[in-house]
């Protein structure tokens, strides 16, 4: 890869991108080693925390459309690390709850995800990772 400058570099939303996907590559690779994709992770952390949100709040809150959560649930489900139940208030929905083995894997990766965190943090040195948190999150809202 070139050193050059592009006009791209001059774009907030490339600059967005490019740091994206290395973040996500790096993120992917630190999961790979305990057989977890980057929206497994998001899911079981979410659920980790005992909400049960409907799946219509887990994609939202989880970054995935719909219909792949669908399929990525089927596959945890297969996997053992979640179970669905019918939702209390509305029996029509649906509640993902965490299983034994799905709590024990999140605290597994977490340990990892921490880790790969304080790692990027540190390479924005010293505020510049809760400045660029907090600038993100104004983006994302």
């Amino acid at each position: 890869m070139s050193a050059e400058t592009t006009p791209f570099d001059s774009y907030i939303t490339y600059a967005l991108a490019a740091a994206h996907r290395k973040v996500t590559q790096s993120l992917g690779d630190c999961l790979k080693t305990h057989g977890v994709q980057i929206e497994a992770w998001r899911v079981m952390e979410l659920l980790d925390g005992g909400a049960r949100p409907t799946m219509g709040e887990l994609a939202r809150l989880a970054l995935i459309n719909p219909p792949t959560l669908s399929k990525l649930v089927d596959r945890m489900v297969s996997d053992g690390l979640v179970h669905r139940q019918v939702a209390q208030q509305d029996h029509r929905q649906i509640n993902l709850l965490l299983t034994d083995l799905g709590r024990k894997r999140m605290m597994d990766v977490r340990h990892d995800i921490q880790e790969h965190d304080r790692a990027l943090a540190k390479t924005l040195e010293g505020e510049n990772g809760t400045i660029l948190r907090n600038l993100l999150s104004k983006l994302a809202h």
